[in-house]
């Protein structure tokens, strides 16, 4: 049997010089690591899978990343390490670990610790929603001239990457509800000591940690339960889980949505193709017009949350509608990645039913009149099991023309409790979508080769890299 972790070595030293971080090249972790870098440690890391982009920021930062996990890697005896939520308590690393008896701490225990400090914590949580949120928060904070540091799951265009240490008051992090570390199994964002929290949205996702509903409903019930008195939920009342959420919160809550009663209301929304213009009422009052370059009312809402969170910081509508208008998008986040033979190719990281069909419905109405196909990798754990097998083959109406890559299977279900992509197909078929599936990339590039034209839209949605397939897509069209 492997040694355990002695929880009594969970905590940070006083003098820390030295810091490895196991499972460096999650984008999280990635960028605690070079926060860590800027503030002077000595950073090493180590991970399975060391590749860029993430590799070459690691590189140029100038810390030292291990191939693999293995003993050697603790060998110099750093004098705190970082356990990404990707090490299970069988990695070799995490077992010298404990045979070192090394100080240890989990990825959101350091953020809090070295990162968030005594900062105003601004916390953005939720189902879907939650790096576009975040980053249009800590854009619109920094064009104020606040210098705010943040964390963010997304790489924000406004700064070239995806962390900032800043000098001013407020810390932006995305709060994931994703388990910490194998030694907490509790949700990150309640190591982030919130003052004010947003929460977008509140579904079923994360079916490998997740039994159900209600289990996700009680992990953001805990978040509800550890605000401070002065602090201020940000809730998305159109959603009844998160009003059923927040409903007992003791703390002020500022609702958000489209229905009439709640504190900060949507008006009408018009979605161009170069922009989104919206109008926003508080208390029934007028407050005035928006606009933002992210399509669909789902993002206009993302800005709403945002609006709702500067105007309790203080800050004017002019302010806070310039901070808007600064925004330059995240990537993958409904990023264009390029143009070749007439056809736009877009990056988005959808994967759950709810983000491809808000998606695909803000892309339809952005793009009217062209030709939308979405090519879908579903490649989460909870995308390939059956939990939204009946739920998918709804999500795609929007699209003219849907391609689905079979994923690879979970070799840990069962054939009858995996995702079927070929039994998306023919859903979709019933429901009158045009759609294929095919076992490779390569098979779908022939596709999209061969098939697409001048004025076609063509929207990758997946939360990996899928093969290239963008930057392989664009070159193949442009021969």
């Amino acid at each position: 049997m492997e040694p355990l972790l002695n929880p009594a070595l969970n905590f940070f030293p006083e003098q820390v010089k030295t810091v490895h971080v196991m499972g460096i090249c999650g984008t999280g972790v990635g960028a605690l690591a070079g926060m860590l870098k800027e503030r002077g440690f000595l950073v090493t890391g180590s991970d399975q899978q060391v590749y860029p982009p993430m590799s070459d920021f690691l590189a140029s930062s100038g810390i030292s990343v291990a191939e693999g996990y293995a003993a050697e890697n603790l060998s110099y005896q750093p004098d705190l390490v970082i356990v990404g939520n990707v090490i299970t308590r069988k990695n070799p690393e995490a077992i010298a670990l404990a045979e070192l008896q090394l100080p240890y701490v989990s990825m959101p225990q350091a953020v809090s610790h070295y990162c968030i400090q005594d900062s105003r914590s601004l916390v953005v949580t939720g189902t879907h929603g939650k790096t576009t949120t975040s980053s249009l928060l800590a854009t619109a904070l920094a064009d104020a001239g606040l210098a705010p540091g943040f964390m963010i799951g997304g790489l924000v265009k406004a700064f070239g990457r995806n962390f900032n240490i800043g000098d001013g008051r407020y810390f932006v992090c995305e709060g994931d509800e994703y388990d910490t570390a194998f030694f907490d199994k509790g949700p990150k964002f309640l190591h982030y000591r919130p003052e004010t929290a947003v929460i977008t949205s509140i579904e079923f996702d994360h079916a490998d940690i997740y039994a159900d509903l209600e289990a996700i409903k009680e992990s953001f019930r805990k978040l509800v339960a550890i605000m401070p008195e002065n602090g201020c939920l940000v809730a998305h009342l159109d959603d009844p889980i998160v009003a059923e959420v927040v409903r007992n919160a003791g703390c002020e809550v500022a609702g958000y949505g489209k229905r009439q009663g709640v504190e900060w209301r949507l008006g009408e929304v018009d979605v161009g193709s170069e922009c989104t213009r919206f109008s926003v009422y508080r208390r029934e009052q007028f407050v005035g017009e928006f606009t933002s370059i992210l399509p669909g009312v789902h993002n206009a809402l993302n800005s709403l949350a945002v609006i709702a969170v500067l105007s309790r910081l203080g800050l004017n509508y002019e302010q806070i509608g310039k901070g808007l208008r600064s925004f330059r998008g995240v990537n993958r986040r409904q990023e264009v990645r390029g143009m070749a033979r007439g056809v736009t190719v877009i990056d988005d990281f959808a994967h759950h039913p709810t983000a491809v069909r808000e998606t695909l419905a803000a892309l339809k109405e952005a793009y009217r009149g062209k030709r939308l196909i979405a090519v879908f990798e579903p490649r989460t754990n909870s995308s390939r099991r059956r939990v939204f097998q009946d739920v998918y083959p709804h999500c795609f109406a929007a699209a003219d023309l849907v391609l689905i890559r079979d994923p690879e299977p979970l070799k840990t279900l069962g054939v009858d409790e995996r995702f079927s992509a070929e039994k998306l197909v023919e859903d979709l078929k019933v429901n009158n979508v045009e759609a294929y599936f095919f076992k490779s990339t390569d098979t779908v590039l022939d596709y999209l080769g061969d098939n697409c034209i001048p004025g076609d839209v063509v929207a990758v949605l997946s939360n990996g890299g899928f093969d290239n397939i963008h930057t392989r897509l664009l070159d193949l069209l442009g021969n």
